[in-house]
């Protein structure tokens, strides 16, 4: 089997539910992709974040530059800083914010969800 590359610039855009501030790409994921896992990386302006709510599968979080703050279901937050990784199980509720006044970059890991197909934009249908 060949090996598959994405290139930053060749990445998918998608826009999220729920996210402000937040421009995704999918490295691996998107129109046609069949792979089993999905590899997004976020970049979250100052102000940005993701609203509260669960996570549809296993999450990976690792921040690759700046600060960002996960903050679980019953209000505990955790400040992750670049190459922090957090794991997430499916289901768990969180938020994601930016209150720094740098970008953060982090990449989201998850397994594909099977028969989940996407629009031109990325959006899961």
């Amino acid at each position: 089997m060949p090996t598959d590359i994405t290139r930053l610039t060749q990445a998918q855009r998608f826009e999220p539910a729920g996210h402000h501030g937040v421009a995704p790409v999918h490295l691996f994921g998107g129109d046609s992709y069949e792979g089993a896992v999905t590899v997004a990386l976020s970049h979250y302006l100052p102000g940005g974040g993701a609203d509260l709510s669960p996570v549809p599968a296993e999450t990976l979080y690792v921040v690759v530059t700046g600060t960002l703050t996960l903050t679980d279901a019953d209000g505990t937050s955790h400040e992750l800083r670049a190459f922090d990784g957090a794991r997430l199980t499916a289901g768990t509720v969180r938020r994601v914010d930016n209150r720094t006044n740098l970008p953060a970059s982090m990449l989201v890991v998850r397994p594909r969800q099977a028969g989940a197909a996407t629009s031109p934009t990325g959006r899961r249908s």
